[in-house]
């Protein structure tokens, strides 16, 4: 069994665990989240991605059994590792591999968690549309985390082998996020509102499964006069899956612009992920205050798309992985600290 399959087993068996403890310890059964859970969580889930980069910059190496320079030279030249391997000098080479390879999973883990905000206001229309319980929210969130990481899983492995193949697909990938940027700038204002008796998927579950017309509880199913009925929860639970699917199509490509190492990728993205319904918590009732949020994912997955198209030439003049984080961050605190120093005004009543 090679390294890089041991490391998955291993990273997907302590990501399940996590998701356990979630459910089991940070959250009583059937109660709404408080705002200190989420925090706690939100702060452990940071911590527990920092441990992951701490761990990536010392023993990154061990992901692909890199054990001699021409294993080293191998990796570097497959994904594209911005580093310059020092011939003779096998330890310092692997320091070096190491220290970008922690930085990639970091900056993969910022973007990722960054585009996730946007998915957090599409959430809170969709369950304010089909009026979930607050109570009911943890459950679907849960459980939405499983069928995303296994989407993510197919989607980063396949967009991967597709990069390898036809290194154009990274121009493509570029330009569709640099019109998506676009486009969220010129929408950032819209207010989208979701209308559940006209969704597609209610519309399509209605016709082609039994579907009961009211929540029972927190349950996906119910059984009504001995037919078993999905609920409205269920239904829930399928349109968040699509959600995530949708903004897969935006975040996948956007970390493929920081590393080509499908393992980063899914790291920093799962990591991301089991991240997000705590922050969901946290985020639901101020999220809207960040004004400005929206202006700067723009930025971002312009920045993002640009730095796609002119890779090539970002390379030959050393703009790295580091440089990469610096400028993410930087959009993100002045779209964050313009939000906060420039609130919205408040309508006057007369």
């Amino acid at each position: 069994m090679s390294n890089e399959l041991l490391f998955l087993i291993g990273f997907l068996i302590f990501i399940v665990a996590i998701l356990v403890l979630d459910l089991g310890i940070f959250t009583k059964k059937k109660a709404s989240v408080s705002l200190k859970q989420a925090g706690l969580m939100s702060v452990f889930m940071v911590l527990l991605a920092l441990g992951f980069y701490i761990l990536l910059t010392y023993y990154g190496h061990l992901i692909h059994g890199i054990d001699s320079m021409e294993r080293l030279q191998e990796i570097v030249k497959r994904h594209h590792h911005p580093i310059k391997i020092v011939p003779g000098n096998l330890e310092y080479s692997i320091m070096l591999y190491d220290k970008n390879l922690g930085l990639e999973f970091l900056t993969g883990y910022v973007v990722e968690y960054a585009l996730s905000v946007d998915n957090i206001f599409v959430m809170l229309l969709i369950f304010s549309g089909f009026g979930v319980a607050p109570s009911n929210y943890h459950r679907v969130l849960f459980w939405g985390i499983f069928g995303a990481i296994a989407m993510r899983f197919i989607f980063i492995f396949i967009g991967a082998a597709l990069i390898q193949k036809f290194d154009w697909i990274m121009y493509i990938f570029g330009a569709f996020l640099v019109y998506t940027g676009i486009k969220m700038f010129i929408e950032r204002n819209k207010h989208e509102k979701i209308d559940p008796q006209h969704h597609p998927v209610v519309k399509f579950a209605q016709k082609h499964f039994k579907v009961h017309n009211q929540f029972v509880g927190n349950h996906f199913f119910t059984v009504v006069d001995g037919v078993k009925k999905m609920t409205p929860l269920f239904l829930v639970l399928i349109i968040i899956e699509l959600t995530d699917l949708i903004f897969a199509v935006d975040s996948i490509p956007a970390i493929f612009s920081v590393t080509k190492d499908p393992y980063i990728v899914f790291f920093s993205n799962i990591f991301a992920i089991i991240g997000l319904r705590s922050m969901f918590f946290l985020l639901a009732g101020i999220v809207n205050k960040f004004r400005f949020l929206k202006v700067g994912l723009a930025a971002l997955l312009a920045f993002i798309g640009l730095k796609m198209i002119f890779h090539h030439y970002l390379d030959d003049i050393g703009f790295g992985t580091s440089h990469s984080l610096i400028v993410i961050i930087s959009i993100l605190v002045i779209s964050i600290g313009a939000s906060l120093l420039f609130p919205a005004k408040k309508p006057q009543h007369i």
